[in-house]
């Protein structure tokens, strides 16, 4: 099974990586060509949020290692850190917005590379950051003025972040952390060599054309919806059937569609709501 979600994977890296090309060369030609902030919301709903609408299995599963049989402890549990998360960010917005970028780096690091490597050393989890955090800083270090206004608008107004972050730029602080991630991809493409794991370097070039030709926000939609997200939907496709990659998409849209329907309203509303609310400002 895990040379087939290589391969899998492989081929769509190769896709993914032509895809992005062909797109930014368009872009660059037809420089008139704009792409609306809430077409990139529609597909973080619809594609991107999809991929962890099944995270109530992965609760059953760990709740079998803890030899707890009531799945509304996992519910409530998970009911409860959202509510946390939502009030810190109230409270102390900046100090969130900052864990929640490195946690977002080491999840996408891990679970764009884990089904290439063995290892889970800590040494290897340390890389899985670093490679993940290419998705955060290189949209600072393109389109670092317009990243900001990102940030200002998840209401971050903390004078000293935005200080540290322009003390970031001016000091190569973002270049050095590009170059670490560069080295993470080369450490886990050499690990273990096979010439498989060169989806590892796909997938660094692709973030980085993506960044460099589009917006922050485009950039972020295109690969969260169409690297990333896909990635995560065809692990989970073939686990619900490892027989059969067309029957296990066919369950997972079964069992992630009615789970997705609430949030994508709610969340829609929410961002009409503060869309207009921005515009009347």
């Amino acid at each position: 099974m895990i040379n087939k979600i290589k391969k899998i994977n492989l081929n769509h890296s190769f896709i993914f990586f032509f895809v992005v090309n062909f797109f930014c060369i368009l872009l660059f030609k037809f420089n008139n060509l704009n792409i609306s902030s809430i077409l990139c919301l529609l597909l973080i709903l619809i594609i991107g949020v999809s991929h962890g609408s099944l995270d109530h299995i992965k609760g059953k599963k760990l709740l079998r290692l803890f030899n707890i049989k009531s799945t509304y402890i996992f519910y409530i549990t998970y009911i409860l850190i959202v509510a946390i998360v939502i009030l810190t960010w109230i409270i102390l917005p900046s100090i969130t917005l900052i864990v929640f970028l490195m946690i977002a780096s080491y999840h996408f690091g891990k679970e764009d590379t884990q089904f290439l490597i063995n290892d889970r050393s800590y040494f290897t989890q340390i890389h899985y950051f670093f490679k993940g955090f290419l998705i955060i800083l290189a949209p600072l270090y393109f389109h670092f003025q317009e990243t900001i206004a990102i940030f200002k608008l998840l209401l971050i107004d903390n004078e000293a972040f935005y200080s540290s972050l322009n003390f970031i730029e001016t000091n190569n602080v973002i270049q050095i952390g590009i170059f670490s991630s560069t080295l993470s991809s080369i450490f886990l493409f050499l690990k273990n060599f096979e010439i498989k794991k060169f989806v590892v370097f796909l997938d660094y070039f692709s973030i980085l054309i993506l960044n460099y030709y589009l917006s922050p926000l485009i950039a972020f939609t295109f690969y969260f919806c169409f690297l990333h997200s896909i990635r995560h939907s065809i692990s989970l496709a073939i686990d619900l059937d490892p027989n059969s990659l067309v029957n296990g998409f066919r369950l997972f849209v079964k069992k992630s569609f009615t789970i997705n329907n609430f949030d994508n309203y709610f969340f829609f509303y929410c961002f009409i709501s503060a869309s207009k609310f921005i515009q009347f400002r």
